[in-house]
């Protein structure tokens, strides 16, 4: 096994270890977050309904013209500040927030803390 194969195996048996304790509600959602090599995408999920309240990422509108490069820690910040702030306009004041496997650090701690401090609670 490659190390890229064993790197992988490991993110999948954190993501699952993580999902199988955690589940979105209509008035707590689930924040969940995927980091691809160029972009940051960050959704609000209601598991009970299996619908998507609300996603942001450095690819929507919003962002697209402020951003210089969106693969930092800067451009996580912007997505979790807009995040929280489409959040609060939906009365969506407490989440549940799911890393999706990543080690929280760098780009996942900054959304995170971005989203704590506009006024989300986690």
């Amino acid at each position: 096994m490659s190390a890229r194969e064993e790197k992988n195996r490991k993110h999948l048996r954190r993501k699952k270890r993580i999902r199988k304790n955690i589940a979105g509600t209509a008035e707590r959602p689930r924040l969940t977050v995927y980091r691809s090599l160029h972009h940051i995408y960050a959704q609000l999920i209601d598991d009970a309904q299996g619908s998507t309240v609300l996603g942001v990422s450095t690819r929507s509108k919003e962002l697209r013209g402020k951003l210089k490069t969106a693969d930092t820690i800067a451009a996580a910040q912007q997505v979790g500040t807009l995040v929280a702030e489409k959040a609060l306009a939906l009365k969506v004041e407490r989440v549940v927030f799911d890393r999706n496997g990543y080690l929280y650090h760098g780009r996942i701690k900054a959304l995170a803390d971005a989203a704590r401090e506009k006024g989300l609670k986690f």
